[in-house]
């Protein structure tokens, strides 16, 4: 249950990302035409695309973490006893706990602190733009207890244990799953 919900919230913050993307393109492009075409400008458009940034990318954070997309290192891990992978993998995944508890409460004490701060052009309280970093560690803490209680009841393989996939390992698009990843050749 609650994996389906952060498997659906995770595609719902993808189709942002690209709204966020397209929103940005779309102003910082606009504006340079109109100032070089036009001599004038979007005035919103440098600070909001600023704000749409940040955002997009503590909501990619978010994806990446729940798709194990952030970099790693595997050259010990992968070679340890099953039991030495989970060792490892606990302690990484409390860290990576402790970490969001961390970003949570200084993001948290920061969103209060520009809460009565508004910004220069569009008006808009500060503390919308400090709590991206509080919905990304609630949300990535989220899902990195739901790993730790996977952990424990005995529902993570090897492989998941290791917890990175090196790119020629991620099938290329259009192929089927289970089906194995094309090789570059060289140039």
């Amino acid at each position: 249950m609650v994996q389906g919900l952060i498997d659906r919230l995770c595609r719902l913050f993808s189709a942002l990302m690209v709204g966020c993307l397209a929103l940005m393109v779309v102003m910082v492009f606009g504006n340079v035409v109109l100032r070089y075409a036009f001599n004038s400008g979007i005035t919103v458009s440098e600070e909001l695309s600023r704000w749409l940034f940040v955002w997009m990318t503590f909501l990619g954070a978010v994806v990446a973490v729940r798709n194990h997309a952030h970099l790693g290192t595997d050259a010990l891990i992968s070679r340890l006893p099953r039991t030495g992978k989970k060792i490892c993998f606990a302690i990484g995944h409390l860290l990576m706990l402790w970490m969001c508890w961390l970003m949570a409460s200084g993001g948290w004490q920061q969103t209060v602190i520009n809460r009565g701060t508004t910004s220069a052009v569009m008006e808009a309280s500060m503390a919308w733009f400090s709590a991206s970093g509080v919905v990304f560690a609630v949300l990535a803490g989220v899902i990195i207890v739901l790993e730790i209680w996977k952990l424990l009841t005995g529902r993570l393989g090897d492989a998941d244990l290791v917890g990175i996939a090196e790119s020629e390992d991620v099938p290329h698009a259009g192929a089927p799953a289970g089906a194995p990843a094309a090789r570059r050749e060289p140039t």
